[in-house]
């Protein structure tokens, strides 16, 4: 899965028609329907302001509203993005401000979809994926060399904790635990082992 890099917006216009998609991450179907009528309280003057939304692990949660436009022309193809892209926790608001000229149902299908996809091509999005936690556990002596040594290698350090010993908290991606068991094993001579501690899912770049 997929969602999006950040919070943001994108304008394109169609027939003197305005179409203004807000984009933004959310973690549950609350906070998408918060971010949908922060959305229309900003944009109350305009025609419409229809959105659909996608969270959970799979994009399990999703749901859509055309806001007044023709059933199915608007909250329809804005999902079909969302699902085409593979996105999740993501909800969109594409905000309609009337030209003058009536775009017709395939019209209004392409606009609405349009607007999103534009919108996610702008904003960028990031890839979701699964990593392994693991603990490596070091003597003071050890600990600023072989933290060095981790951040110089990229691995992402979450965490140290200082204790009677020094713990990093790190996060291998799940195909690279062998290969990073062999690093650590030549960095310290086999004096420390990674010890797994569960999973944890993270935003990745695309």
């Amino acid at each position: 899965m997929r969602v999006i890099a950040g919070t943001g917006a994108h304008e394109i216009e169609i027939q003197r028609s305005r179409f203004l998609c807000s984009l933004a991450r959310v973690t549950d179907d609350d906070e998408a329907g918060a971010f949908i009528s922060a959305v229309r309280k900003e944009h109350w003057s305009a025609s419409h302001n229809c959105s659909a939304f996608r969270v959970g692990p799979d994009g399990g949660s999703q749901r859509s509203s055309d806001d007044g436009e023709p059933a199915g022309t608007a909250g329809v193809p804005m999902l079909e993005v969302l699902v085409r892209r593979e996105l999740t926790d993501t909800v969109a608001v594409v905000t309609r401000y009337f030209g003058g000229t009536k775009l017709g149902a395939g019209g209004l299908v392409r606009a609405y979809g349009r607007a999103v996809s534009e919108a996610v091509d702008a904003i960028g999005t990031l890839r979701r994926a699964r990593f392994a936690a693991l603990e490596v556990v070091a003597e003071h002596t050890d600990a600023g060399r072989l933290d060095n040594a981790l951040r110089a290698a990229g691995h992402r350090v979450s965490d140290v904790v200082y204790g009677q010993r020094v713990a990093f908290a790190v996060h291998v991606p799940q195909h690279d635990v062998d290969a990073f068991d062999a690093w650590l094993a030549e960095q310290t001579g086999g004096a420390v082992e990674a010890v797994a501690t569960g999973f944890v899912d993270l935003d990745v770049p695309d």
